[in-house]
């Protein structure tokens, strides 16, 4: 995507070598989110060039994310993008069809061959949540507040958050954060596994650079193959995991040893 198509999405991205910096770029609405957008990041998911390792996503301003941008609850929604009346009113495929695609902006930074990073300052809302909950590190400033409001406006959260958090949090804590849609600090999210470190607010961004670092100074091969068993593991049974563990590493020992399948 060029500049000018990003930005006019909400968008700033910053490539330096294997590490590509992803920015909310919307501060005067605290980085709310719209369909644009997500369609910009889906589209950004798949275009990246693959000599980027490191993916780091954070917002612009005090604040990761507040959300989804309420316009999209009016009838009227936002100028160019389906409103959620129009989504109601679609066949049970099309909606189907709109929510996925909407989807496809978070499901990304889970792919295997990135590892991806949220920079959370301010508040995380509903979608922003979401998305810092897709990444695999949450980096965390002490002003950082969670927050997954989504039912108390009547609807659901529905970009891969559900799961996500159920998984860092488990299922009853989860449930509890998503039905009252109440705040949660960063050393509660840290507590609840949610956040990896919190940190202060001016240094939040060395923080991410010391954690980049680190995930660079890993092979990458072998970073691949084990986010992908741990990605798989909460779907398999522990013999299941054991024989993909033996299978990913008889490839890196063959790669070690120059020895082709």
């Amino acid at each position: 995507m060029t500049p000018e198509e990003l930005a006019d999405a909400g968008l700033l991205l910053a490539v330096d070598g294997g590490v590509a910096t992803l920015t909310l770029n919307r501060p005067e609405r605290r980085n709310a989110q719209t369909p644009a957008m997500w369609t910009a990041l889906a589209r950004l998911g798949r275009e990246l060039s693959g000599d980027v390792r490191v993916v780091v996503v954070r917002g612009e301003g005090p604040s990761f994310s507040a959300g989804l941008d309420l316009q999209m609850f009016t009838p009227e929604g936002i100028p160019g993008a389906p409103s959620f009346v129009d989504i109601a009113r679609a066949s049970d495929d099309e909606a189907d069809a709109t929510i996925a695609a909407f989807q496809e902006a978070f499901t990304w930074l889970l792919r295997p061959d990135l590892l991806t990073v949220a920079a959370v300052r301010g508040h995380a809302v509903g979608a922003g949540f979401q998305l810092a909950l897709a990444a695999d590190f949450r980096v965390c400033a002490d002003d950082a507040t969670f927050t997954m409001a989504e039912v108390t406006r009547g609807i659901v959260p529905d970009l891969g958050g559900t799961g996500l958090l159920a998984a860092l949090a488990g299922y009853s804590r989860a449930l509890e954060v998503c039905v009252t849609g109440r705040r949660i600090g960063a050393e509660e999210a840290y507590a609840m596994g949610i956040a990896n470190v919190v940190v202060p607010r001016d240094s939040l961004d060395a923080t991410v650079a010391d954690l980049v670092s680190a995930l660079l100074a890993a092979p990458r091969d072998a970073a691949v193959e084990t986010k992908a068993l741990l990605l798989g593991a909460r779907l398999r049974s522990l013999e299941e995991q054991r024989s993909y563990e033996r299978a990913a590493q008889l490839r890196r020992l063959r790669d070690l040893a120059g020895i082709g399948e």
